[in-house]
């Protein structure tokens, strides 16, 4: 099944793609399909049982907030952040939730979406049971849905179906490994980025997939520079104070110590990812990239790319992207993307090969040069767990952030220093990484009940 480069790079809403994003499109996944099977008119109740990490976490997530927000209709790409407090308020005040803007029924938070936090179920941690109830309290219908990382959600009937839909396009390079990528690339001659444009274009026209990658990269950039102005302490009672405003004001008052300090490049990299998930921890919009927990890593390696670097405008930045996209596709194919399957190693960890593979790429390297600094990139992010603090995206995960950005680089100047060739391949490297996830323990896998998460109440 190909995974497009839009599948991969989502516009949403923060803080996270998994506990915020996915929940909001599974709850009106939910009541559209009621429409569609004409019952919605008949709803008279919704009840929403949250499961395992959604539950331990989703409190400093937004899972309850997205699941309401996508009950009333919203999707993630378009939703202005700027009206979501007033559309809760609402719910709150009244006890009455719109359904899709058409229908309002009365809800209650506390019972009407408890939070089993005791309770997973056995497909995937990240789990929401919906019912919904007739006036005479009868069950209309229920649907499980699974928010698998990235967005991306599954129904109870689709999870772990590999094959594709009926409607499924077919692409003509199409590849599910890394050894299929660089032997396609190799047959055909073609770059990793020109492989993916050509797949892509089996669908859609090249304008159309200008315009698309045109409209990503600008809202990362907005991104980047929203987060550079914004000052404020962050939501959800840490009381983490926004630091990438005065950043950048102590970085420009300090520009000529700059010229004498060969790692400045290392503090604009470190507050373009600052920026980014200062962002995200507020609920502003951003881009999963591949997730929205590790969304800083490649907006901050593009713009220091395109900063420093660029002499080929906007055809190096859809590159970069095509080619990141082409690697993240192979983790999410073959092993995951959610912190809470495999712990921060598939968010930050992905997120820093995807960017190594596309900066390669674009800086001349070559396919088996890009291929190494995707697997240099999550070679030494391998372990990597996924403790948030007060289940919130914000300690450590801000910071991880810049550290994944700056690894990224350093990633990428390592493989174009070689020819290519080395010892552990890509495909190794993801399935160490799905193997390592699988052996991690629970409570490091977004559940805030280890690691940093319990240490620093502890202290």
């Amino acid at each position: 099944m190909f995974l497009s480069v839009f599948d991969l790079f989502k516009v949403g809403i923060g803080p996270s793609s998994s506990h915020t994003v996915g929940p909001m499109v599974a709850a009106l996944r939910f009541l559209d399909a009621l429409e569609e099977n004409g019952f919605f008119e008949d709803i008279s109740r919704i009840r929403i049982d949250v499961y395992g990490s959604l539950a331990l976490t989703g409190a400093g997530h937004s899972t309850d907030k997205a699941i309401m927000l996508g009950l009333l209709g919203f999707i993630p790409a378009t939703i202005d952040p700027n009206i979501v407090e007033d559309q809760l308020n609402y719910i709150h005040g009244n006890g009455l939730l719109n359904l899709k803007g058409k229908r309002e029924i009365i809800f209650n938070l506390k019972k009407d979406m408890p939070f089993l936090m005791d309770k997973t179920l056995p497909k995937h941690s990240n789990a929401m049971e919906f019912f919904a109830f007739s006036s005479t309290g009868v069950e209309i219908a229920r649907d499980v849905f699974y928010s698998v990382g990235g967005g991306f959600v599954l129904s109870d009937a689709e999870f772990g179906k590999n094959t594709p839909p009926q409607k499924e396009i077919p692409v003509p390079y199409e590849f599910n490994t890394g050894e299929e990528l660089i032997a396609l690339c190799k047959e055909h001659d073609l770059t990793i980025a020109e492989l993916m444009r050509a797949n892509e274009q089996s669908r859609m026209s090249g304008q159309e997939l200008n315009q698309g990658l045109d409209h990503i990269f600008a809202v990362m950039e907005g991104c980047i520079d929203r987060g550079c102005k914004i000052r404020g302490v962050l939501p959800g009672g840490l009381k983490v104070v926004r630091r990438a405003a005065d950043f950048l004001d102590d970085m420009k008052q300090s520009q000529e110590k700059q010229l004498g300090d060969p790692t400045a490049i290392l503090d604009w990299i470190n507050l373009w990812a600052l920026a980014v998930n200062e962002e995200n921890a507020a609920g502003g919009r951003v881009v999963t990239a591949p997730t929205n927990g590790a969304a800083g890593i490649i907006p901050a390696v593009l713009r220091y790319y395109d900063r420093f670097y660029n002499h080929h405008g906007m055809t190096a930045i859809y590159d970069f992207l095509l080619t990141a996209a082409a690697i993240g596709s192979l983790y999410k194919k073959n092993a995951s993307i959610s912190g809470a399957e495999v712990g921060c190693q598939g968010e930050v960890g992905v997120a820093c090969s995807m960017a190594a593979a596309g900066l390669t790429a674009v800086q001349g390297g070559t396919v088996l040069q890009a291929e190494n600094a995707a697997e240099i990139g999550m070679e030494h992010n391998l372990g990597l767990t996924c403790d948030p603090i007060g289940g919130l995206v914000q300690v450590p995960c801000i910071e991880r952030n810049a550290m994944g950005a700056v690894k990224a680089i350093d990633a990428s100047r390592l493989a174009l220093r070689g020819d290519g060739q080395h010892m552990v391949s890509l495909d190794k490297v993801i399935k160490t990484m799905w193997e390592t996830g699988k052996d991690m323990q629970e409570k490091y896998k977004e559940t805030s009940q280890g690691g940093l998460a319990v240490s620093v109440v502890e202290c």
